[in-house]
C-alpha cells in the first residue's frame, strides 16, 4: 500500500470509527520528521518536545471536529510552523536571528540533506552553514523543507500558504543566492 493511500485509509478511520490505533499509526509515521522541523527552529530538546506534542495535539482536534484534510503531513507542518510562530510571538524575539543558531546546530549535529551531503565534498560544510545564515528567513525555510526534510512542492505550498509555482520560485531562487554566497 503507498504511504498516500495508507494515510487516507488510517483517516478515514479515524474519522469514522473514532479509532485511536489509526491515529497512534499517523504520529509514528510523523512525529520523527515533525520533531526534526521543530527542533531545527526552537532553542532546545524539550521546547521541541513540547511543540511536537501540542501538533499532535491539535492535529487531533482538528480531526475530532470533522474537518477536511487533504495532507496529513502538510497539515503537521503547517500546525508547526504556526506553533513555533507563536512561541516566537510570546518570547518576542526575531525568528531570523533564532534559526540562524538552530541551523548551526542542526549542522553540527549532522542533520543535512542529500544535496548538502554532495556540496560538502567540494566546500566545507562551515561555509555552507554561513551561507544559509545569510540567506532571509524564507528562503532557509523553503531550503529546510524542501532538502532535509524532503518534503515535496505541493506539501511546502501548503505548510507557507502558497502556490506552487510560487514555492518553485522561492525555491530556485533561494537556491540560486545560496550558490552566489558560497561562490564570494
Amino acid at each position: 500500500m503507498s504511504g498516500k493511500f495508507s494515510e487516507k485509509i488510517l483517516l478515514y478511520r479515524l474519522k469514522t470509527k473514532n479509532d485511536p490505533e489509526s491515529y497512534a499509526k499517523l504520529y509514528d509515521t510523523y512525529v520523527e520528521q515533525i520533531y526534526r522541523f521543530v527542533y531545527f527552529k526552537v532553542s532546545g530538546r524539550e521546547e521541541a518536545e513540547d511543540i511536537t506534542s501540542d501538533v499532535f495535539l491539535k492535529a487531533w482536534h482538528y480531526v475530532q471536529e470533522g474537518r477536511d484534510i487533504k495532507n496529513f503531513k502538510a497539515l503537521l507542518y503547517k500546525i508547526a510552523r504556526n506553533c513555533v510562530i507563536d512561541l516566537y510571538r510570546k518570547k518576542s524575539s526575531k525568528p531570523e536571528s533564532y534559526l540562524e543558531d538552530q541551523l548551526a546546530k542542526g549542522f553540527e549535529a549532522g542533520d543535512r540533506g542529500a544535496w548538502l551531503k554532495k556540496e560538502t565534498t567540494a566546500i566545507d560544510s562551515e561555509q555552507i552553514l554561513k551561507a544559509l545564515k545569510k540567506l532571509k528567513q524564507e528562503y532557509q525555510e523553503v531550503i529546510t523543507l524542501r532538502y532535509v526534510d524532503e518534503l515535496e512542492v505541493s506539501e511546502i505550498a501548503e505548510i507557507v500558504g502558497k502556490g506552487p509555482v510560487a514555492v518553485r520560485v522561492t525555491i530556485h531562487r533561494a537556491i540560486t543566492k545560496l550558490k552566489t554566497f558560497l561562490e564570494e
